[in-house]
């Protein structure tokens, strides 16, 4: 059963463009070891009107503030194994650990960021 790691980060509106660059690379290394899809998601309708039904939204959920946004983020894998094997994988590549990045602030702050793992329930594909 396919298995997905989620994310849901507070990031600086204006440091969009460095995350941006920050996914891709990492878009680059997930893929590179195995993972079968990484998609990174920038809010767009982040306080939708749901027809009176009382819900948070991200927004409040995540505690952002004014001038940030949330990015919604996820990488799915075969299995709880394969990630487990893939992100190992990740961990371990060079460009996961080069001295050009070490020194480079991250866009975001690490204390504003969710993330787990996450076994499917449904899955239902329209076919291309």
């Amino acid at each position: 059963m396919k298995y997905v790691d989620g994310f849901v980060i507070v990031v600086p509106e204006k440091n969009l463009p460095a995350y941006r660059a920050m996914a891709k690379r990492g878009a680059e290394i997930w893929m590179k070891h195995g993972a079968l899809e990484y998609i990174e998601c920038v809010g767009d309708d982040l306080n939708p009107d749901m027809g009176g039904m009382p819900v948070t939204t991200f927004p409040k959920m995540a505690k952002a503030k004014p001038g940030e946004t949330i990015v919604f983020s996820f990488i799915i894998f075969r299995s709880k194994a394969h990630r487990d094997s893939v992100n190992a994988k990740v961990m371990a590549d060079p460009l996961m650990n080069s001295t050009e990045g070490k020194d480079m602030p991250m866009p975001f702050d690490m204390k504003k960021v969710a993330y787990g793992g996450f076994s499917v329930l449904v899955e239902k594909r329209k076919e291309s």
